[in-house]
């Protein structure tokens, strides 16, 4: 059954003083590379894992080429410190056959170990532990090999708000994390058009429900640019292994289909223009109408430039290929 962390829990994913403030990182901060989107190849069929050799070279070759270095693990230290505590939100809402998979997570957290952040302080979360572990995962309540944990209703007592949206924010995301890192999937959605990277954060707060009028414009903006996320986002990534084009965000798996490949940037709205280019380019092959054409155009991706948050010109989009 799920339940509320602890404090004395949350002490113990992260070490001793953690929650008393989260000490920013020591390294050489955020790297921002606008409209560039790793992106690197690999198959599997629905519902079937991975290799984890295969997971590993997929998920360090989308990473390098997002940063623009020679290794994934050099990737990893460019973007967190080892005074950073990581977290990472899963999303894992459509369940096993259309979630995150659970070893390509599990080579981020080697890369990021590797590249100098204790694995004591990187945590995988949810909004739920049941969610988790619906999907596979396995409840770590203290690292190593590393935390993984669902938010379970913990959340700021006070709300805060940004824009239009008003909220009770996960306390991992408050108080216990320095960067954070989306780790999304790509899928379409029945009301935002594209759920990817940037509506994941939908998982963070205590009343989602509210945010879901006009396309979800101005919301999915609004959440994404609350100093709790954007001072702290250093990276999506998305699973796309397989993707869903229709009946989202729910899995549906006639609207399944073999992606074969895993997405990374710094850069959260050129991640999900890349995944609203990729899900419209399967629907047309389908004979479907466009996102757009369907009444589902992905409008809060033009809101999140305006405010700054990334790169929505397809012209200015950057797609690099390991």
């Amino acid at each position: 059954m799920s339940r509320e962390l602890t404090r004395r829990e949350l002490a113990a994913l992260l070490g001793a003083g953690a929650l008393a403030g989260a000490a920013p990182s020591v390294g050489s901060g955020p790297v921002v590379r606008p409209g560039v989107v790793g992106l690197a190849r690999a198959e599997a069929e629905l519902g079937k894992p991975l290799g984890r050799a295969t997971a590993r070279r997929v998920m360090a070759a989308a990473l390098s080429a997002s940063v623009g270095t020679e290794s994934g693990v050099e990737a990893a230290a460019r973007l967190f410190g080892p005074s950073d505590t990581v977290g990472i939100k899963v999303n894992c809402l459509a369940g096993p056959a259309l979630s995150p998979r659970v070893e390509l997570v599990e080579a981020f957290v080697d890369l990021l170990a590797e590249g100098g952040v204790d694995r004591r302080r990187i945590i995988v979360f949810e909004r739920s532990s049941r969610e988790l572990v619906r999907a596979g995962f396995t409840i770590h309540r203290a690292g190593p090999p590393y935390g993984c944990v669902g938010t379970d209703n913990d959340y700021e007592s006070l709300p805060s708000s940004c824009g239009a949206i008003g909220s009770c924010f996960a306390r991992l995301v408050t108080t216990t994390c320095t960067a954070l890192v989306s780790f999304g999937v790509v899928k379409d959605h029945d009301l935002a058009g594209v759920s990817a990277g940037m509506k994941n954060w939908y998982g963070v707060i205590h009343n989602p429900n509210k945010y879901h009028d006009s396309g979800c414009d101005p919301y999915v903006a609004d959440v994404a640019r609350h100093p709790f996320i954007r001072d702290k986002l250093r990276l999506t990534v998305l699973d796309g292994i397989v993707a869903q084009c229709h009946g989202g965000p729910a899995f549906r798996a006639g609207e399944v289909f073999p992606l074969g490949t895993v997405a990374a940037s710094t850069d959260p709205v050129a991640a999900d223009l890349w995944a609203w280019q990729v899900i419209d380019a399967e629907r047309r092959r389908r004979g479907k109408p466009s996102l757009e054409e369907a009444g589902r155009p992905v409008r809060w991706l033009a809101t999140a430039a305006r405010h700054g948050l990334g790169v929505d010109d397809p012209e200015q989009l950057r797609l690099v290929s390991a």
